[in-house]
């Protein structure tokens, strides 16, 4: 397929730049990990729900106690909903305990919390407030360990009346920027930046941990994987790069579809414009100052960024198998998108620059549909 070149291209970059993200914090980080695993009562294993495999942990690919460790398919919001039961059922399969999870969806939490209780119950046999049980999470950058441990937090002591207690995680979607482990020594665990409690009867506290993202990643499909869903630096390898490989995986899947129907919405758009000014002019003026164009992120721009996408792609001939075309529509669609964007006209680097950005931005947070990016093994029964 012609994606695969992109994925070659882009994986290539990323493995060149493996020993650059693996610095000297991360490679300690990873040792004090890995001599603490042991340690404690259950191991969260944090992917990404939308590469379930590329976003293994690598010190957890040979756990000796699958009833110990528990992967957690977090941003599963983001993932193809019908997938990612497809994926529960594989990891069922290979006889390993998983929850999908939404860090900013606090029902979805409250189950989870339930759930790690009373896991930790099960493996102790014990029903009494005196013991304390200790959860480890673990996982490559920006996986959202930080947003989980906090959401657990949140929700934890609520229930068990002591909001405003313990500080909160620190949350960045930069890679790599929960650096601190030094505080945590054998048990001596207390409630600090990493460790948060999360229930009681019995006590349940978490401990978050650095993203470690081994440096030795073989596979370029993988790399490329990694580099989209934001689990490297995008300075390393290119937002446009990244933003390209973003529109051919849009291309070959069916998630524009769903916003075929955006042509009429807009003329119904027009027509309640068209109504506004009938109204009266204060009315719509009022309406346009809520408007601010060159920020991404409103509805109204994302709707229009649909729409260019969905109307670049009805009018496009070519054969997608094929990269020459492939690429040629990926540039058709980054043209289109600077007026959508409302990108001025600048030099041609820095324009393709910001389109890029506001580009990978929509796509991580959802607005530009769900993907999940990994197949299911083919074994699978």
């Amino acid at each position: 397929m012609a994606i695969a070149s992109l994925e070659k291209r882009l994986g290539s970059d990323v493995k060149r730049a493996a020993k650059t993200w693996f610095s000297p914090h991360m490679a300690a980080a990873s040792r004090a990990v890995s001599e603490r695993i042991p340690l404690v009562d259950l191991v969260l294993e944090i992917r990404d729900a939308r590469i379930p495999l590329s976003s293994e942990y690598d010190h957890l690919r040979n756990f000796s106690s699958p009833l110990k460790r528990i992967i957690v398919l977090n941003k599963m919001d983001l993932a193809n909903r019908s997938e990612i039961k497809e994926w529960m059922r594989y990891f069922e399969q290979q006889n390993c305990i998983s929850f999908g999870v939404n860090s900013h969806n606090k029902d979805n939490i409250k189950e989870f919390l339930k759930f790690l209780q009373a896991r930790v119950k099960e493996l102790k046999k014990i029903d009494h407030s005196s013991y304390t049980a200790t959860i480890m999470l673990a996982g490559i950058p920006n996986v959202g360990k930080s947003a989980l441990v906090n959401s657990l937090h949140q929700i934890g002591r609520i229930s068990a009346a002591e909001k405003g207690k313990l500080k909160h995680a620190v949350v960045s979607p930069i890679p790599g920027e929960t650096k601190d482990i030094s505080s945590l020594k054998g048990f001596r665990w207390l409630p600090s930046k990493l460790m948060k409690r999360i229930g009681s009867h019995p006590n349940v506290y978490v401990l978050d941990t650095p993203g470690i993202l081994s440096p030795d990643i073989l596979d370029v499909e993988m790399c490329s994987k990694l580099a989209l869903t934001g689990a490297v630096k995008d300075c390393l390898v290119g937002e446009k790069e990244l933003a390209q490989y973003f529109l051919a995986t849009l291309n070959l899947s069916d998630e524009y579809k769903k916003w075929e129907k955006l042509c009429t919405k807009e003329n119904e758009r027009s027509t309640t414009d068209h109504r506004l000014r009938f109204l009266g002019r204060s009315e719509l003026d009022a309406k346009r100052k809520r408007q601010y164009p060159t920020d991404h992120t409103q509805d109204f721009v994302v709707h229009d960024a649909r729409r260019t996408l969905v109307e670049t792609i009805s009018s496009f001939h070519g054969d997608l198998e094929k990269e020459k075309d492939l690429l040629r529509r990926i540039e058709t669609q980054f043209t289109a998108l600077q007026e959508a964007f409302r990108v001025a006209s600048e030099s041609g680097e820095d324009t393709e620059h910001k389109v890029a950005a506001k580009l990978l931005n929509l796509y991580r947070t959802g607005r530009l549909g769900r993907y999940t990016l990994d197949s299911l093994p083919r074994n699978i029964q």
